[in-house]
């Protein structure tokens, strides 16, 4: 395992028990990144860095019984609160590292991705990966509960230019992994991007 994804590992393992109690508030801008997101029934939705799985409820909703949902994380821990939660009766879980799925060629129709984009270790070969599981025409969705300001703010950190978050990175970034974003928001209480897998 690489050096960046022990990090990521020990960093959200070690938080996995208390993540949803310190975060109470995130899980109504959750439902809104989903309904934002256009699923359909029997849609079939990868939540690519799931965590304790707190998409997993409105993605299970937006495609329903016919649809597939899939819940990966790096952390056992994670998967482990997304269980004890009661997530699990929603999707299957599954540990994995995103930059490297066990998953075919376009065997999905989209993937959501909470808070993931600042831990990967290579941005544009590991978008290039989410985009080789979803087939053309698919869609992403790049998602944080709160905008960037905000969570630089909570962080402690200036906000750079070169946040690959920033709308003027992370458009070419997407381009150059085989997605075409189609909309962005960054505001105090959310940030969404949307994207389409080019063909």
């Amino acid at each position: 395992m690489s050096e960046d994804h022990t990090r990521v590992q020990e960093f959200f393992g070690a938080r996995a028990a208390d993540w949803d109690r310190k975060f109470p508030g995130d899980t109504p801008a959750f439902a809104t990144a989903v309904a934002e997101f256009g699923l359909r029934p029997g849609d079939r939705v990868l939540d690519a860095g799931c965590g304790t799985g707190r998409a997993l409820t409105p993605l299970r909703a937006a495609v329903g019984t016919s649809g597939t949902v899939i819940g990966a994380d790096l952390t056992p821990q994670m998967l482990a609160a997304a269980q004890r939660a009661g997530r699990g009766a929603q999707a299957a879980l599954l540990l994995a590292d995103v930059t490297r799925l066990p998953l075919r060629d376009g065997a999905l129709d989209a993937v959501f991705a909470a808070g993931l984009v600042a831990h990967l270790p290579d941005p544009d070969a590991n978008l290039r990966e989410l985009a080789r599981v979803v087939r053309p025409g698919g869609r992403l969705a790049l998602f944080h509960p709160i905008g960037r300001a905000a969570l630089a703010a909570r962080q402690g950190r200036e906000l750079t230019p070169q946040d690959l978050r920033a709308e003027h990175n992370l458009g070419p970034l997407l381009a150059r992994s085989g997605w075409e974003m189609t909309s962005y928001a960054d505001e105090d209480a959310r940030f969404l991007a949307l994207a389409v897998r080019q063909s």
